[in-house]
């Protein structure tokens, strides 16, 4: 099984960052790679168990299943149903913390999966830098010089 874990200081109390972040379906308001997403069947961006279909930069679509969701605990989780990357039994969890020295956050996104011995540590690289981080690093670049 493949693992990455990426974390990061974003310079914003994790109330704000979290109401940027918490809509499931939300990712192409706040994330650079990604540019359209929807819930299948009509379900809310809720509801555990809900789908949500989202196109890339690239043109490549991804279905993502909610596993958990939690506004007490700043925290998503959710696995890939299908993706174009040679990868399955993919889970992934995005949490947020408080850090009470500056009022910032500590975000941590990680994810497993399984994939084929030479392609995992590519993909978890992948996966690592461009979404993890770059999904971080947008979140810092709309923060900057807010209070």
């Amino acid at each position: 099984m493949a693992v990455v874990t990426i974390s990061s200081v974003i310079d914003a109390p994790v109330e704000k960052v979290w109401a940027r972040i918490r809509d499931f379906n939300g990712l192409p308001g706040w994330h650079p790679r990604m540019v359209e997403s929807h819930i299948e069947d009509g379900k809310s961006a809720e509801t555990i168990g809900c789908v949500r279909n989202f196109e890339l930069a690239s043109g490549a679509r991804i279905r993502e299943k909610l596993l958990d969701f939690s506004d007490k605990n700043f925290l998503v989780s959710y696995s890939i149903l299908e993706t174009p990357q040679p990868l399955t039994n993919h889970k992934a969890t995005l949490q947020l913390r408080r850090v009470t020295d500056g009022d910032r956050t500590y975000a941590e996104w990680s994810a497993n999966f399984d994939a084929a011995p030479e392609e995992a540590d590519k993909i978890a690289a992948g996966m690592g830098a461009n979404v993890f981080q770059g999904g971080f690093n947008a979140l810092k670049s709309h923060f900057a010089g807010q209070s």
